[in-house]
């Protein structure tokens, strides 16, 4: 959940502690209770709103997918409404079941709820394709009211899920669009070569706005954070790498499955040619020119490589720099005499722990004041 922070519609998490009988997870609120209960209280919906509503299910699950994440248990349940009002903002929660996975890669654990598992998680062999699989589940019942396969018991749910036989003859799928029934038959389709992935799915005519789609899918978190990273100055630079060091090890933990995903020897440093093997395995296709560009930007003690403490800094979310503490932290880093400004001679000898040239100060201070005043405002 802290990898996940900062999309608008994954809930939240503001902090976890332990006590002698638990760990308690305080997360945001979410006061409109579950879809479940609005598909219950709806019977089904028309089919803009539940476009509408797949759009932000097929978001989640895409933007779950850029950063290594597979939810694995997606459900009506486990979306949560921000309030009551009809128009409220929709969140993805209960990330229990979640796991990191690396492009390419089979999992074998049968996770999940039996009305909307995949049948590949049945079959002990799947991928993150299973996330969009449950998400078909979703618009079925958001356009009918009932699940595509259901028995008595969970045996025989299994056996239909397996079977993967729909009902497209019962009400009220007679008055439903062919363009909804088709985009359910490709989310559901039997045959995991045709599944679709969510971009894909997000791009289908019947899901798009006034008949627009995404022109391409999200960037990898890697590529989208490293460039926004690169435009920074070095002074931000070097802050983020302060604010990085300072995380917990929860807060980082799926940038480190990351790191270890793109430093294929394992030395701990990402050279220019694992940087390029690891950013084709998430589907970004650069230049040479580019790549190189990237690396030099996060290199911040121009090693000529990517430590794991750079990269840690370079693919944050910036909304970690938004909290006071993490911001102070960065500010007492540079600021030593306690004057309240940070002074060029004090941002000179954190340019020398660094390994950066002197010219930084220049960068930083353009108008040439005696006294160097940074305020941390990213």
């Amino acid at each position: 959940m802290h990898h996940l922070a900062g999309h608008p519609n994954v809930i939240s998490i503001k902090g976890a502690y332990e006590d002698a009988v638990a760990v308690h997870v305080v997360m945001e609120l979410c006061a409109g209770g579950e879809l479940f209960d609005r598909i219950i209280q709806h019977g089904h919906y028309t089919e803009r709103k539940a476009a509408a509503l797949m759009r932000t299910i097929v978001g989640v699950v895409e933007a779950c997918h850029s950063l290594g994440v597979m939810h694995r248990d997606l459900k009506p349940k486990n979306f949560l409404f921000v309030n009551q009002q009809e128009e409220s903002l929709l969140k993805a929660i209960d990330f229990g079941l979640s796991i990191f996975f690396k492009p390419g890669a089979r999992f074998t654990d049968v996770v999940g709820s039996p009305y909307y598992v995949a049948p590949e998680v049945l079959r002990k062999r799947y991928g993150p394709e299973a996330d969009v699989r449950s998400a078909g589940v979703i618009l079925y019942i958001l356009l009918s009211g009932v699940p595509p396969f259901w028995a008595e018991n969970e045996q025989g749910i299994f056996k239909e899920v397996l079977n993967g036989d729909l009902d497209f003859d019962s009400d009220p799928w007679p008055s439903i669009s062919e363009s909804a029934k088709d985009l359910v038959r490709r989310m559901l389709i039997r045959d995991p070569r045709r599944w679709l992935t969510a971009h894909e799915v997000l791009c289908h005519p019947w899901i798009q706005i006034d008949g627009v789609g995404p022109d391409k899918p999200l960037d990898s978190a890697v590529l989208s954070r490293m460039k926004q990273f690169s435009a920074m100055n070095k002074l931000k630079k070097m802050a983020l790498r302060v604010i990085a060091e300072s995380l917990s090890e929860e807060e980082i933990a799926g940038l480190k499955e990351m790191f270890k995903m793109i430093d294929a020897d394992g030395s701990g440093q990402i050279t220019f040619e694992e940087l390029k093997a690891g950013l084709k395995r998430v589907g970004a296709n650069l230049k040479e020119s580019e790549i190189y560009d990237l690396l030099q930007a996060a290199d911040v003690d121009n090693s000529g490589t990517i430590d794991y403490g750079e990269f840690v800094a370079a693919t944050l979310h910036l909304n970690k720099i938004e909290r006071e503490d993490h911001l102070f932290a960065a500010f007492s880093y540079f600021h030593k005499d306690g004057s309240g400004n940070i002074t060029p001679d004090e941002l000179q000898q954190a340019c020398e722990e660094f390994g950066i040239l002197e010219e930084m100060i220049r960068e930083v201070d353009q108008d040439n004041a005696s006294g160097l005043v940074l305020t941390f405002l990213f």
